[in-house]
């Protein structure tokens, strides 16, 4: 499919932003509109096979939600409706049905799922908050599916081209962060990813040098080299292919290597809008026989105006520069991230970091000064609790839920804890200051919390 070069200019001019927003082939865009629909719908039957809806929002009588929203669970069966309506969702953007308040419903009904419970935090969960938000501002409908079908006047055979770099530059996002943040002393070192070959050793072929220390400088410095150049090689043209190839076989190893659900398969098929925008007309054409003739698309194609223009400008350089400063933001926080878990979130940090802890709370009656240790059974699940031990702001969180809990049977009291964590296989240390009620102290929005001790303990002393 082509464009003449006259009506390019006779249509929206020869301004600064014609390139910006010219007319490019819709097909990688409707690729990209099933991948992600028919992923989610895979996400969502997960959650049916594994009980997961029972367990995470159901049988917890406490969840860490997520400030300012804080957030709770639905009524058992309202969670199981919002599953099955997410999963009617993703199917309606798979096959381009009622497009539009198919992707705003499940934005809002995934990012609240997303807000419930911060022990489940994932950063492919967070990435699909944020293509799910941007699918809206897509016209991935406008091609091969259901509505192009019912509302003829929507169809085209191309989009504004913002929108494929849209999605292009969020699909870099997590690449080019994750590269970043390995560039840390422990990662250089191996490490933890020492730590995992070794509990991984019957990987075919080259499990058997999981224990090699070679090995384990070669998958930390290759793992941190092609996050930061994998996007690179994808843009071009003479470097693409064998880089899709790359990054599916990375892909496939980490889905043997690491229990990461949907992310592998997913990134893997999104890499394809990386290719030229009329691919899969080009791979059809070619599996068929059929011949793609040259034509002038412009009829297909509304341009805005250059007001609307510049808005959606102002728009995505906003978006793209949140998602550019927020993985930098604990740079600007004392003490080391892994550690402090302050500017963790958000910040493309993927299996970067083996963290252990164990924390112990204690209730001081505030008119007996007697001390006692809290089971933590009767608050919350064990995987939450899993989740919480080397995560200071969570476990001031569940102290403040104590203390709750204490007053409604009638008592005051303080709440102290003794937490403990392994950051990389250090030996254990001290997390947070052990002599004062924690429940008095706040919790910062942006981060150094003076309440959260130091990790002082080098590397070298690992156990």
């Amino acid at each position: 499919m082509q464009l003449l070069k006259g009506d390019i200019n006779e249509v929206w001019g020869k301004g600064k932003l014609k390139n910006f927003f010219a007319p490019v082939a819709i097909s990688s865009l409707v690729v990209f509109r099933i991948v992600f629909g028919a992923i989610m719908f895979w996400e969502v039957t997960r959650y049916f096979k594994y009980e997961w809806i029972y367990r995470y929002w159901i049988a917890p009588d406490f969840n860490f939600s997520y400030a300012p929203f804080n957030f709770q669970p639905l009524p058992e069966q309202y969670m199981y409706i919002l599953w099955y309506a997410l999963g009617g969702l993703a199917i309606f953007i798979l096959i381009g049905f009622l497009y539009r308040i198919s992707t705003v419903l499940f934005f809002i009904l995934f990012s609240y799922t997303f807000l419930l419970e911060q022990a489940r935090y994932l950063n492919h969960f967070y990435l699909v908050v944020i293509l799910s938000f941007i699918m809206i501002l897509l016209p991935a409908h406008k091609s091969f599916s259901v509505d192009s079908v019912l509302f003829k006047r929507i169809r085209s055979s191309v989009a504004p081209n913002w929108s494929l770099w849209l999605v292009r530059f969020t699909i870099a996002v997590p690449y080019f962060f994750a590269g970043i943040a390995k560039i840390n002393p422990d990662w250089l070192r191996g490490y933890p990813m020492a730590n995992w070959l070794l509990s991984d050793m019957d990987f075919p072929i080259i499990g058997q040098y999981f224990d090699q220390r070679w090995m384990v400088m070669l998958m930390s410095y290759s793992g941190m080299l092609l996050d930061l150049l994998i996007v690179p090689a994808l843009l071009f043209k003479r470097t693409r292919l064998m880089a899709l190839i790359v990054i599916s076989l990375f892909h496939l190893m980490n889905d043997q290597l690491f229990t990461i659900g949907i992310f592998p398969w997913f990134m893997m098929l999104a890499s394809s809008i990386y290719f030229a925008p009329d691919w899969p007309k080009r791979l059809v054409a070619k599996i068929t026989g059929a011949h793609i003739q040259a034509k002038s698309v412009i009829k297909d194609f509304k341009v805005p105006s250059l007001r609307v223009q510049k808005g959606i400008l102002l728009g995505l350089a906003l978006f793209a520069l949140t998602l550019i400063l927020t993985p930098f933001r604990h740079l600007v926080i004392p003490g080391n991230v892994h550690w402090t878990e302050e500017g963790h979130r958000y910040s493309w940090h993927m299996k970067l970091r083996g963290k252990s802890g164990i924390t112990r709370f204690y209730v001081e009656d505030e008119n007996t000064a007697e001390r006692i240790q809290v089971p933590l059974e009767g608050f919350i699940e064990e995987w939450q609790a899993n989740k919480m031990d080397g995560k200071p702001y969570m476990i001031w969180e569940l102290a403040q839920h104590i203390k709750d809990e204490f007053r409604i049977m009638g008592s005051n009291v303080g709440v102290y804890v003794d937490a403990w964590a392994s950051l990389n296989g250090r030996a254990y240390q001290q997390l947070i200051e052990p002599n004062f009620d924690i429940t008095q102290v706040p919790k910062p929005w942006f981060g150094n919390a003076d309440w959260i001790l130091p990790l002082t303990i080098p590397l070298e002393n690992q156990r």
